[in-house]
């Protein structure tokens, strides 16, 4: 049975490219993650799979189970005991994180996926058919932009999932299509491009669960203060225009950058380059320590994790009511 196991699955959806919807998906992953609920990631962008790079695995295999394929972990879960001896009793243990992407099917990155229409939607039902995700709290899918053939392949086959007898689809553990996050930045190009991706939404009935301006500002890394860079607030005023809900805006983030560009160290890089002004240290110097806790431990450090901690919560309450949270 397709996507048994999984309880809820999310859309992220955007009319344009390069607005940042495969950081979106990771970071809404990981906050959800962070409380305490078991995440997959459907990475569907078949030219570009870009989740492999972000998540730092990008020379994992897909292993073939009696089940179907088995997607790729990005870390396990953990009990706040497990994290902390001294936690207290109601802090929410992690959750579990996998993905599945094109992207570890491909012989080497740098391959090109040349494909016309009828094959890429074979790939989405395949993907939709052919993991075994196991128990899962919540499935995001990383859609490409636009409204092509894979997300006409994702809409029918989720939506011939959802018209399921309700009763019979929680007996044998089918999905819940529980709706979309539209992803935007503040320019009125990007928020033309959006808007038809809400009528998408709407002439198939998938829920838009909220907008997410992403790149609205730019976080000093230092203290964390935002400039508008390209401006501000685009994404609220087409939310409000077509009365759908804000989830917040984003501001670019360079210490999240630096996290999936694995740059991220431990240990101060002021520091270091102080000592490599001075000639005298030189001699002793060493390289700084790797930072190798697991990404979902390094992502708490970033100014963007406390938005989508919020913005975690947020699904979690529209999705599963407000005492969940």
């Amino acid at each position: 049975m397709p996507l048994t196991g999984v309880k809820n699955i999310v859309l992220v959806l955007s009319g344009k490219g390069g607005v940042g919807k495969s950081s979106v998906t990771l970071q809404l992953a990981l906050a959800l993650s962070l409380q305490g609920k078991s995440v997959g990631i459907l990475d569907i962008d078949l030219t570009g799979p870009s989740m492999p790079r972000l998540v730092g695995l990008e020379d994992a295999k897909i292993t073939q189970a009696p089940g179907g394929w088995m997607p790729v972990p990005v870390h396990g879960a953990e009990s706040a005991a497990e994290a902390d001896a001294s936690a207290p009793s109601t802090q929410p243990q992690r959750g579990s994180l996998r993905c599945m992407s094109l992207g570890f099917l491909l012989r080497d990155r740098g391959d090109a996926v040349i494909w016309r229409g009828p094959k890429k939607t074979a790939m989405i039902r395949q993907f939709l058919s052919d993991v075994f995700w196991g128990p899962t709290d919540y499935l995001l899918i990383d859609t490409p932009p636009g409204t092509s053939d894979e997300h006409i392949a994702l809409a029918e086959q989720l939506l011939t999932l959802s018209t399921t007898d309700t009763v019979a689809a929680a007996q044998v553990g089918l999905p819940r299509l529980a709706g979309a996050v539209l992803v935007t930045t503040p320019q009125a190009v990007a928020t033309s491009d959006v808007r038809k991706e809400a009528n998408f939404c709407v002439k198939t009935n998938i829920p838009v669960l909220g907008v997410i301006e992403n790149m609205s500002g730019y976080a000093c890394p230092c203290c964390g203060e935002v400039s508008n860079l390209f401006s501000s607030g685009g994404g609220q005023v087409m939310a409000q225009e077509l009365s759908l809900p804000f989830m917040g805006s984003v501001p670019i983030d360079v210490k999240f950058g630096e996290l999936v560009e694995g740059k991220m160290e431990a240990g101060d890089s002021d520091e270091e380059d102080d000592e490599e002004d001075s000639p005298k240290s030189q001699p002793q110097d060493t390289p700084a320590e790797p930072d190798d806790r697991p990404l979902v431990e390094r992502y708490r450090d970033t100014w963007s994790y406390p938005r989508f901690e919020g913005f975690a919560q947020t699904l979690i309450s529209s999705i599963e009511g407000p005492t969940a949270v």
